[in-house]
Protein backbone atom coordinates (compact mmCIF):
# COMPACT_ATOMS: atom_id res chain seq x y z
CA UNK A 1 0.00 0.00 0.00
CA UNK A 2 3.21 2.45 1.26
CA UNK A 3 4.22 1.77 -2.83
CA UNK A 4 1.37 2.29 -4.42
CA UNK A 5 0.43 5.22 -2.27
CA UNK A 6 3.94 6.83 -3.47
CA UNK A 7 3.52 6.02 -7.04
CA UNK A 8 -0.03 7.82 -6.79
CA UNK A 9 1.73 10.87 -5.47
CA UNK A 10 4.30 11.33 -7.98
CA UNK A 11 1.47 11.09 -10.96
CA UNK A 12 -0.25 13.80 -9.24
CA UNK A 13 3.34 16.42 -8.92
CA UNK A 14 3.79 15.06 -12.90
CA UNK A 15 0.18 16.29 -13.77
CA UNK A 16 0.80 19.65 -11.71
CA UNK A 17 3.85 19.85 -13.29
CA UNK A 18 2.60 19.59 -17.11
CA UNK A 19 -0.20 21.95 -16.28
CA UNK A 20 1.74 24.43 -14.71
CA UNK A 21 4.03 24.49 -17.33
CA UNK A 22 1.16 24.97 -20.08
CA UNK A 23 -0.04 28.03 -18.47
CA UNK A 24 0.96 31.09 -20.26
CA UNK A 25 2.16 34.42 -17.82
CA UNK A 26 -0.27 36.62 -17.04
CA UNK A 27 -0.46 39.94 -18.99
CA UNK A 28 1.04 43.24 -17.27
CA UNK A 29 -1.24 46.44 -17.60
CA UNK A 30 -0.72 47.99 -21.49
CA UNK A 31 0.11 44.14 -22.86
CA UNK A 32 -1.94 42.38 -25.06
CA UNK A 33 -2.13 39.87 -27.77
CA UNK A 34 0.32 37.23 -28.83
CA UNK A 35 3.47 39.37 -27.30
CA UNK A 36 2.69 39.71 -23.75
CA UNK A 37 5.52 41.78 -23.24
CA UNK A 38 5.04 44.59 -25.68
CA UNK A 39 4.09 47.50 -23.75
CA UNK A 40 1.36 50.37 -25.17
CA UNK A 41 1.90 53.97 -24.57
CA UNK A 42 -1.30 56.00 -24.98
CA UNK A 43 -0.85 59.68 -26.87
CA UNK A 44 -3.47 62.24 -26.12
CA UNK A 45 -3.81 64.84 -29.12
CA UNK A 46 -6.71 67.06 -30.39
CA UNK A 47 -6.85 66.32 -33.86
CA UNK A 48 -7.72 69.46 -35.47
CA UNK A 49 -4.41 71.08 -35.69
CA UNK A 50 -3.16 70.44 -39.19
CA UNK A 51 0.05 70.45 -39.13
CA UNK A 52 0.56 68.96 -36.43
CA UNK A 53 -2.43 66.36 -35.82
CA UNK A 54 -5.28 66.00 -37.86
CA UNK A 55 -7.65 63.73 -39.44
CA UNK A 56 -7.34 62.59 -43.05
CA UNK A 57 -9.28 59.63 -44.76
CA UNK A 58 -5.95 57.17 -46.03
CA UNK A 59 -6.70 53.89 -47.86
CA UNK A 60 -10.54 54.53 -47.28
CA UNK A 61 -10.11 54.91 -43.47
CA UNK A 62 -9.76 57.65 -41.32
CA UNK A 63 -6.53 58.09 -39.50
CA UNK A 64 -4.74 60.43 -37.66
CA UNK A 65 -1.82 61.84 -39.00
CA UNK A 66 0.60 64.85 -38.89
CA UNK A 67 4.11 65.66 -37.66
CA UNK A 68 3.46 65.10 -33.98
CA UNK A 69 1.76 61.89 -34.84
CA UNK A 70 5.29 60.95 -36.27
CA UNK A 71 7.57 62.43 -33.38
CA UNK A 72 4.89 60.04 -30.90
CA UNK A 73 5.88 57.25 -33.22
CA UNK A 74 9.33 57.89 -32.90
CA UNK A 75 9.56 58.07 -29.11
CA UNK A 76 7.03 55.07 -28.49
CA UNK A 77 9.67 52.88 -30.82
CA UNK A 78 12.96 54.04 -29.09
CA UNK A 79 10.42 53.34 -26.09
CA UNK A 80 9.77 49.77 -26.75
CA UNK A 81 6.46 50.63 -27.11
CA UNK A 82 3.26 50.19 -29.40
CA UNK A 83 1.59 53.86 -29.77
CA UNK A 84 -1.86 54.08 -29.10
CA UNK A 85 -3.69 57.46 -30.28
CA UNK A 86 -6.75 58.99 -27.90
CA UNK A 87 -8.42 62.19 -30.06
CA UNK A 88 -10.01 64.85 -27.73
CA UNK A 89 -10.83 68.05 -26.97
CA UNK A 90 -7.60 69.86 -26.40
CA UNK A 91 -9.03 71.62 -22.65
CA UNK A 92 -9.47 67.51 -21.81
CA UNK A 93 -5.82 66.81 -22.40
CA UNK A 94 -4.13 67.74 -18.99
CA UNK A 95 -6.97 66.44 -16.90
CA UNK A 96 -6.78 63.33 -19.06
CA UNK A 97 -2.78 62.84 -18.49
CA UNK A 98 -3.26 63.32 -14.69
CA UNK A 99 -6.05 60.98 -14.55
CA UNK A 100 -4.09 58.46 -16.46
CA UNK A 101 -6.10 58.08 -19.17
CA UNK A 102 -3.01 58.90 -21.15
CA UNK A 103 0.58 58.72 -21.24
CA UNK A 104 1.63 61.53 -23.14
CA UNK A 105 0.39 64.58 -24.99
CA UNK A 106 1.84 66.07 -28.06
CA UNK A 107 -1.01 68.06 -29.62
CA UNK A 108 1.29 71.68 -30.38
CA UNK A 109 1.48 72.09 -26.32
CA UNK A 110 3.78 75.18 -25.12
CA UNK A 111 5.34 74.13 -22.19
CA UNK A 112 4.00 77.51 -20.00
CA UNK A 113 4.96 77.76 -16.20
CA UNK A 114 1.34 77.55 -15.06
CA UNK A 115 1.18 74.17 -17.12
CA UNK A 116 4.54 72.90 -15.83
CA UNK A 117 3.06 73.20 -11.90
CA UNK A 118 0.69 70.19 -13.05
CA UNK A 119 2.69 68.00 -15.43
CA UNK A 120 6.04 67.43 -16.79
CA UNK A 121 7.53 68.58 -20.13
CA UNK A 122 10.05 67.44 -22.53
CA UNK A 123 13.08 69.92 -24.31
CA UNK A 124 10.95 71.60 -26.79
CA UNK A 125 10.78 69.68 -30.27
CA UNK A 126 9.56 72.81 -32.53
CA UNK A 127 8.63 76.77 -32.06
CA UNK A 128 6.26 78.70 -34.39
CA UNK A 129 5.02 81.86 -34.47
CA UNK A 130 1.54 83.03 -33.04
CA UNK A 131 -0.46 85.02 -36.22
CA UNK A 132 -3.89 86.55 -36.64
CA UNK A 133 -6.05 85.64 -39.16
CA UNK A 134 -9.05 87.65 -40.67
CA UNK A 135 -11.48 87.48 -43.47
CA UNK A 136 -9.79 88.71 -46.16
CA UNK A 137 -12.12 91.31 -47.61
CA UNK A 138 -10.84 93.03 -44.04
CA UNK A 139 -6.97 92.26 -44.33
CA UNK A 140 -6.27 96.18 -44.78
CA UNK A 141 -7.74 97.23 -41.20
CA UNK A 142 -5.38 95.22 -39.43
CA UNK A 143 -1.88 96.17 -39.85
CA UNK A 144 -1.11 96.85 -36.41
CA UNK A 145 -2.20 95.08 -32.84
CA UNK A 146 -3.57 98.53 -31.74
CA UNK A 147 -6.05 97.93 -34.78
CA UNK A 148 -6.91 95.16 -33.17
CA UNK A 149 -8.53 96.77 -29.31
CA UNK A 150 -11.88 96.13 -28.87
CA UNK A 151 -12.38 93.96 -31.18
CA UNK A 152 -14.26 90.08 -31.09
CA UNK A 153 -10.98 87.78 -30.73
CA UNK A 154 -11.91 83.81 -31.37
CA UNK A 155 -8.98 81.24 -29.87
CA UNK A 156 -8.79 77.90 -28.63
CA UNK A 157 -9.79 77.07 -25.16
CA UNK A 158 -6.69 76.99 -22.35
CA UNK A 159 -4.19 77.97 -25.17
CA UNK A 160 -0.97 80.13 -25.22
CA UNK A 161 -3.09 81.75 -27.97
CA UNK A 162 -6.25 82.85 -25.30
CA UNK A 163 -3.05 84.18 -23.59
CA UNK A 164 -1.62 86.79 -25.86
CA UNK A 165 -4.83 87.67 -26.80
CA UNK A 166 -5.97 88.47 -23.05
CA UNK A 167 -2.32 90.66 -22.44
CA UNK A 168 -1.40 91.82 -26.20
CA UNK A 169 -5.45 93.19 -27.20
CA UNK A 170 -6.65 95.97 -25.51
CA UNK A 171 -10.25 95.50 -24.67
CA UNK A 172 -10.34 92.59 -26.70
CA UNK A 173 -13.83 90.80 -26.45
CA UNK A 174 -12.63 87.23 -26.58
CA UNK A 175 -14.19 83.85 -27.43
CA UNK A 176 -12.64 80.38 -26.95
CA UNK A 177 -14.05 77.02 -28.36
CA UNK A 178 -12.12 73.90 -28.45
CA UNK A 179 -11.69 73.04 -31.59
CA UNK A 180 -9.69 75.03 -34.58
CA UNK A 181 -12.17 74.26 -37.28
CA UNK A 182 -14.52 75.79 -35.52
CA UNK A 183 -12.65 78.61 -34.66
CA UNK A 184 -11.66 79.30 -38.65
CA UNK A 185 -15.71 79.23 -39.41
CA UNK A 186 -16.48 81.62 -36.80
CA UNK A 187 -14.58 83.60 -38.06
CA UNK A 188 -15.74 83.10 -41.79
CA UNK A 189 -19.81 83.21 -40.58
CA UNK A 190 -18.33 86.68 -38.72
CA UNK A 191 -18.69 85.91 -35.41
CA UNK A 192 -15.65 86.88 -34.80
CA UNK A 193 -13.07 89.75 -36.29
CA UNK A 194 -10.05 88.01 -35.58
CA UNK A 195 -8.11 84.73 -34.84
CA UNK A 196 -4.92 84.06 -32.98
CA UNK A 197 -3.43 81.15 -34.61
CA UNK A 198 0.03 79.18 -34.50
CA UNK A 199 1.52 79.72 -38.32
CA UNK A 200 1.76 75.92 -39.34
CA UNK A 201 -1.88 75.56 -38.62
CA UNK A 202 -2.88 79.19 -40.06
CA UNK A 203 -1.09 77.95 -42.99
CA UNK A 204 -3.38 74.90 -43.55
CA UNK A 205 -6.16 76.91 -43.19
CA UNK A 206 -5.53 79.84 -45.65
CA UNK A 207 -4.20 78.21 -48.17
CA UNK A 208 -7.41 75.94 -48.54
CA UNK A 209 -9.76 78.82 -47.88
CA UNK A 210 -9.02 82.02 -49.87
CA UNK A 211 -11.68 84.03 -47.84
CA UNK A 212 -9.79 84.26 -45.30
CA UNK A 213 -5.80 85.53 -44.60
CA UNK A 214 -3.01 86.02 -41.91
CA UNK A 215 -3.01 89.89 -40.95
CA UNK A 216 -0.08 92.31 -41.14
CA UNK A 217 -0.60 92.57 -37.22
CA UNK A 218 1.39 90.08 -35.47
CA UNK A 219 1.50 89.14 -31.34
CA UNK A 220 4.76 89.63 -29.89
CA UNK A 221 5.53 86.42 -28.07
CA UNK A 222 8.16 84.86 -26.57
CA UNK A 223 8.27 81.75 -28.71
CA UNK A 224 8.09 79.39 -25.78
CA UNK A 225 7.78 76.26 -29.08
CA UNK A 226 6.07 72.76 -28.12
CA UNK A 227 7.02 70.18 -25.86
CA UNK A 228 5.84 66.95 -24.83
CA UNK A 229 3.79 66.49 -21.77
CA UNK A 230 4.21 63.56 -19.35
CA UNK A 231 2.31 63.03 -15.60
CA UNK A 232 4.57 65.18 -12.88
CA UNK A 233 7.27 62.96 -11.70
CA UNK A 234 7.56 61.02 -14.94
CA UNK A 235 11.35 61.63 -15.55
CA UNK A 236 12.62 58.76 -16.99
CA UNK A 237 9.71 59.16 -19.89
CA UNK A 238 11.07 62.73 -19.87
CA UNK A 239 14.66 61.72 -19.95
CA UNK A 240 13.67 58.74 -22.70
CA UNK A 241 11.58 61.61 -25.28
CA UNK A 242 14.78 64.15 -24.96
CA UNK A 243 16.56 61.55 -25.73
CA UNK A 244 14.37 61.11 -28.94
CA UNK A 245 13.97 64.14 -29.68
CA UNK A 246 17.76 64.72 -29.79
CA UNK A 247 17.94 62.26 -32.26
CA UNK A 248 15.58 63.33 -34.41
CA UNK A 249 16.64 67.09 -34.31
CA UNK A 250 20.41 65.85 -35.52
CA UNK A 251 18.75 63.93 -38.19
CA UNK A 252 16.59 67.20 -39.22
CA UNK A 253 14.05 64.48 -39.00
CA UNK A 254 11.35 67.20 -37.33
CA UNK A 255 11.87 69.66 -40.31
CA UNK A 256 11.23 66.29 -42.67
CA UNK A 257 8.04 65.60 -40.76
CA UNK A 258 6.91 68.95 -40.83
CA UNK A 259 7.07 69.23 -44.47
CA UNK A 260 5.50 66.13 -44.93
CA UNK A 261 2.61 66.23 -42.75
CA UNK A 262 2.05 70.07 -44.66
CA UNK A 263 2.32 68.52 -47.61
CA UNK A 264 -0.52 66.14 -46.53
CA UNK A 265 -2.67 68.88 -45.48
CA UNK A 266 -2.61 70.48 -49.48
CA UNK A 267 -3.58 67.38 -50.75
CA UNK A 268 -6.79 67.06 -49.17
Amino acid sequence: MKKWGLTLVAIVLSLSLIAACGQKPEAQPGESGADAQKKTITLGTSADYPPYEFHKSVDGKDQIIGFDIMIAQEIAKDMGAELVVRDMKFDGLLPALQTGNVDMILSGMTPTEERKKSVDFSKTYYTAKQMIVVRAEDKEQYKTMESLTGKRIVVQKASIQETVAKEQIKDAKIKTLSKITDIVLELKNKNADAAIIELPVATSHVNKDKTIVIAEATPSVEEAGSAVAFKKGSQEMVDQANKTIDRLIAEKKIEQFVTEASNQVEAE
